[in-house]
């Protein structure tokens, strides 16, 4: 990500952006793109339409369209009302969504989002789905980084899978789940019968702490079998997510 960002050197292989080197182009590069990091790094000292008209000076932009920019995009964000409010007054989710904003500024050819949504509530995570599904819809591309599958699920047309640096899978959400999870999933407690049960079945299985895991394609038919014949306390059925792609890759091994 830094690297496209063109603030860290290419470690290796080869890179463009919009068909340009970043190394020999960084200032051309970054005029075109919008950035969303981890951190809030907003300047405590202005208020909510100060950052983002100080942040439009970066990109020359004349001054009455930066103030109609900067009104635009405080309402898309929902921030009207806190437009005069300093930085520490805000909540985490209304600081996320002015950093949104602030990435938006120079009307970029591409969005980088860093854990856009990292530390906050449902409803403020929902509110930035919802803001970045209209950007999509507006034609814009959006490159993602998240531990939050739901939120990979929900927003990606495609994505990638990486552990330890490396690519695994590749390809659309629902296509990966389908084809490395199935279409639905039984859990069942783990006990002596349960596993068991499941072996005189004959059905795989995987292990996940108290739980055993069981993809299918009838989740409600083999729960029922499962409920019948082993008689487990615990018992549930519910569609594969791309958690379950993601574990079944990389482990359930808790990393330091």
């Amino acid at each position: 990500m830094k690297m496209i960002q063109c603030v860290s050197p290419r470690s290796g292989g080869s890179l463009s952006v919009f068909g340009l080197d970043p190394e020999k182009h960084p200032v051309e590069i970054k005029g075109r793109i919008g950035v969303v990091p981890q951190e809030t790094n907003l300047d405590p000292d202005f208020t909510c339409e100060g950052n983002l008209a100080t942040y439009a000076r970066y990109f020359d932009i004349p001054k009455d369209d930066a103030k109609k920019r900067v009104d635009e995009l405080l309402s898309f964000v929902q921030l009207n009302e806190k437009r005069n409010v300093a930085i520490e007054k805000l909540s985490g989710g209304m600081k996320r969504r002015l950093i949104l904003a602030r990435a938006l500024v120079n009307r970029p050819e591409l969005l980088i989002l860093d854990e856009p949504t990292i530390g906050l509530d449902p409803q403020a995570r929902h509110l930035v789905w919802e803001k970045l599904r209209l950007l999509q819809a507006q034609g814009n591309t959006i490159v993602l980084t998240t531990h939050y599958l739901d939120e990979a699920a929900r927003l990606c047309d495609r994505l990638v899978i990486m552990d330890g640096g490396k690519i695994h899978l590749e390809g659309a959400p629902a296509d990966l789940v389908r084809q490395h999870a199935g279409t639905e999933i039984v859990e069942v407690e783990k006990t002596e019968k349960v596993i068991a049960c499941l072996k005189g079945n004959d059905i795989q299985y995987e292990e996940a702490g108290d739980m055993v895991l069981v993809a299918t394609e009838s989740a409600q038919d083999l729960a029922r079998t499962l409920f019948e014949q082993c008689q487990p306390k615990k018992i549930l059925a519910r569609p594969a997510t791309l958690e379950d792609v993601f574990l079944k890759l990389t482990g359930r091994r808790l990393r330091d």
